[in-house]
């Protein structure tokens, strides 16, 4: 039998070829682990495991026969009242969508039902949600709502404030962007107890997420004609985090020159919201204060049952209220005003692509909100969820949706 002879310069490759198919894993301290050597995450490892920018890579999204697969994910609260309403509108609109629905369990540690929702997403790009919600205070359970954005680096949040002539508000006339991070920040979840008393909270602020948040304002506005893009922080106290988020912002105006840019601290920012909102034109903020400023603006126009947010990454994009509140206090009284998951849906629908279903759902919305004001308690009104979602239906079956 002859002998098999691997030369030096064959061990060599041989080793390389073997060393190359180990996957390599991220610790938590930076060091590079081949999964040969990689031991089990403690709790505080995994909380702190993804400051950092998430770099996903697309597969294939999921078409069949023209129609799309969207997930869906009901959440807690009213959450699932208001996607059978989604449901029903797109029935009737006749909206070439699937809804692959699935559920997270809030009382759970495990986290088999977030990593579903995760692979679901990938599978097929684009997800409609409620708020997700965290029951468990183990420091290795994770919120899902942040985890869910951080995994799929959906780097930013757009809110698109507007008011609704015919509802009740407190300012008439808003039509304000609200562009935020939507990963780090203060949302980082990087905590712990050094001492028996005292916790410490970083804030994460990186150079390229701010940069990649600022670009996308600045692009919006110009793709929008809007002519003001007003940068909000708190760089007089936080010099280095927020000074990085400022000064990045500034560099990037720079390349938009036909663009006025300003900047406003986050306190005083509020301030001018309830006395002067009209002002503001396209603002871009850190993620902390999207969610006071966002809360702000839509209690200006009327509530947190009325718009809808939009998050995107490089490769996905999840639609879902714009206010981010469970509701659970009004769960099952049919009550909940379910514009703003509608309006959500619209929102994914003009993402994907059908612009007709998208406009039809559109319009009905309006006609019932602001012509025939039929509003639900929030709004100051006495129509139950049931009455406002079975308006729209009317009149979209008075509309012919073919293609």
């Amino acid at each position: 039998m002859a002998a098999r002879i691997i030369t030096n310069s064959g061990l060599h490759r041989k080793l390389h070829e073997f060393s190359s198919g180990l996957a390599k894993l991220p610790s938590g301290n930076g060091i590079i682990r081949t999964a040969a050597t990689a031991l089990p995450m403690s709790d505080f490892e995994i909380q702190h495991k993804q400051p950092l920018v998430k770099k996903t890579k697309p597969i294939p999204v999921a078409l069949y026969g023209g129609r799309h697969a969207v997930t869906m994910l009901p959440g807690g609260g009213i959450g699932p009242e208001l996607m059978v309403y989604v449901k029903e509108i797109f029935k009737y609109a006749g909206a070439p969508v699937d809804f692959e629905v699935v559920e997270i369990d809030p009382k759970s540690d495990e986290s088999n039902d977030l990593e579903y929702a995760i692979t679901s997403i990938k599978r097929n790009g684009v997800a409609i949600k409620g708020n997700i919600e965290t029951k468990s205070e183990s420091t290795g359970v994770q919120s899902r709502n942040v985890a869910i954005r951080n995994e799929l680096d959906l780097f930013v949040n757009v809110l698109h404030c507007h008011s609704y002539p015919g509802v009740p508000a407190r300012q008439k006339g808003i039509d304000i962007i609200i562009i935020r991070q939507n990963t780090e920040g203060e949302y980082a979840m990087l905590e712990h107890e050094s001492v028996e008393g005292v916790v410490e909270s970083m804030k994460i602020v990186t150079k390229s997420n701010s940069e990649r948040v600022a670009r996308f304002a600045f692009e919006y506005a110009k793709r929008n004609n809007r002519k003001k893009v007003t940068t909000i922080h708190k760089a007089n106290i936080m010099k280095l985090s927020d000074g990085l988020f400022l000064e990045t912002s500034q560099k990037v105006a720079k390349d938009y020159p036909e663009i006025e840019h300003n900047d406003m601290i986050i306190d005083n920012c509020c301030m001018q919201l309830v006395s002067r909102p009209h002002q503001f034109d396209v603002m871009i903020m850190t993620n902390l204060y999207g969610t006071i400023v966002s809360n702000v603006v839509c209690g200006l126009v009327g509530g947190a049952g009325l718009l809808s947010g939009k998050n995107y990454g490089d490769h996905y994009a999840i639609f879902e209220p714009g206010t981010r509140n469970t509701g659970t206090a009004i769960a099952g009284k049919n009550i909940a005003n379910p514009i703003a998951m509608i309006s959500a849906s619209i929102d994914m629908l003009d993402h994907l692509g059908h612009k007709q279903h998208s406009q039809v759902i559109s319009d009905a919305v309006r006609k019932v909100i602001c012509e025939d004001k039929l509003h639900t308690p929030d709004l100051g009104g006495s129509a139950s969820s049931t009455e406002i979602v079975q308006r729209i239906i009317d009149y979209i079956l008075q509309t012919d949706t073919r293609a």
